[in-house]
């Protein structure tokens, strides 16, 4: 496997990427979300190439306008359509047997993916996508949907529930939790339904992936309604994925869509 380090044009601007060279004819386009560089977080992307690029497949990954080793100015993931066209373009013209790009992201890298309808790509892998009106993709963020199900579970397990008769739990908490639980949850926003619609124009093949401990996640599963068999969810996970078994998990599930 050969790794080299690349740039290409993107409206006058100097972008960076990075391709790990195979033989297959389906490539992964790695998309970055938030503000992360094409390294992911902790590493995670560049791990996550090696590791797709030795099963046979090449990979791609870039930063975008005004993140890491680009050139220009951070416009946000909403206007990063230019930048991932450039990266899919580059991409082809690098490695000509492509005959199908999978295009994988994460958090608001998933919403990009899904407000440009997939264009100029063949299947998407969208991750914990972004759906929040108001806030950077980097915040920290507490989503109702994520508080209603910590508590959920709090309430189903025997052991908490025993820390409730002892006297151990702070009952105010509690009280904030179950209504959160009880509470109706809120209105997809502008943004979520832009989404949606955006996935519905792509009419192309897409699996959608949620870190079961991840608020993110959880927000977005919370306002799905395409039906349970496009959405997977690997239990224990974060948000990036970090733990052993998910980026197995995460590996397992880009590959099945890159064998097609």
């Amino acid at each position: 496997m050969t790794r080299r380090h690349l740039t290409f044009d993107c409206a006058g601007d100097m972008l960076v990427g990075t391709l790990d060279e195979a033989e297959g004819t389906s490539g992964l386009l790695l998309v970055s979300g938030g503000n992360e560089i094409r390294s992911g977080a902790f590493g995670g992307q560049a791990r996550l190439a090696t590791q797709i690029a030795a099963a046979g497949y090449p990979v791609f990954r870039f930063d975008r306008r005004g993140v890491g080793d680009s050139e220009g100015e951070n416009r946000g993931f909403r206007e990063s359509r230019d930048d991932i066209l450039a990266a899919i373009a580059v991409f082809r013209r690098e490695c000509p047997q492509l005959q199908r790009v999978v295009a994988f992201g994460n958090c608001d890298a998933a919403s990009a993916l899904m407000l440009m309808q997939g264009e100029q790509c063949d299947a998407l892998v969208l991750s914990n996508p972004w759906t929040f009106e108001d806030a950077e993709a980097d915040d920290d963020l507490p989503p109702a949907a994520a508080i209603r199900t910590r508590y959920a579970a709090k309430l189903r397990d025997p052991a908490e529930l025993a820390r409730l008769v002892k006297g151990q739990v702070d009952l105010r908490k509690l009280a904030g939790g179950i209504r959160s639980v009880l509470g109706k949850p809120a209105a997809p926003g502008s943004l979520a339904q832009e989404m949606a619609s955006g996935l519905d124009a792509a009419a192309k093949p897409y699996t959608i992936l949620i870190a079961a401990n991840d608020g993110t996640g959880q927000a977005f599963a919370a306002c799905w309604s395409g039906g349970a068999q496009r959405l997977l969810r690997c239990e224990g996970a974060s948000h990036a994925y970090v733990e052993p078994q998910a980026q197995q998990w995460l590996r397992e599930r880009i590959l099945e869509v890159l064998r097609g």
